[in-house]
């Protein structure tokens, strides 16, 4: 089974946000409750770790990667900051913590939650290998290592 993500709609209005993949998703809104609606997951190049980031995860963390995404106010925990990642680390990047926080090799507080994808098994589902997905989940980790916080 594929899991997929998704991003708000606000008074049937889709945000006008500059992310491709994610216009096709929306909030379901029943009698004034916002919650989230699950969408299949777009085909976004392997080898771009931004363009997937603007796809894949900037409806919930942003696309300044600061937490401040769209889909916020229907997320139980809002997702934290992931510019600051090795700031929070002693300065040094926790590149197999955040790989395998992407991949849900690890459970996190943060990635924990049934509202976090766990994108290992969604990036499975998309590509014809699991070199694929290792691949997706290493440029969108050696993408956040570069938006980083000096």
């Amino acid at each position: 089974m594929r899991e997929s993500f998704s991003i708000r709609m606000i008074e049937g209005v889709f945000l006008a946000i500059p992310i491709t993949a994610i216009a096709a998703a929306v909030f379901a809104q029943d009698q004034g409750k916002t919650s989230l609606k699950s969408v299949p997951a777009a085909r976004v190049d392997a080898s771009d770790g931004r363009a997937m980031f603007k796809s894949y995860c900037a409806s919930c963390h942003g696309v300044d990667a600061k937490g401040n995404g769209p889909a916020v106010p229907a997320l139980k925990k809002a997702p934290g900051d992931l510019t600051l990642l090795t700031k929070m680390s002693g300065g040094k990047f926790p590149e197999l913590r955040v790989y395998n926080s992407i991949a849900g090799d690890i459970s996190l507080p943060a990635h924990g939650s049934a509202e976090m994808p766990i994108w290992g098994n969604v990036f499975r589902g998309l590509g014809p290998s699991d070199t694929d997905a290792k691949l997706r989940v290493r440029n969108l980790t050696k993408y956040l290592e570069s938006i980083q916080v000096k």
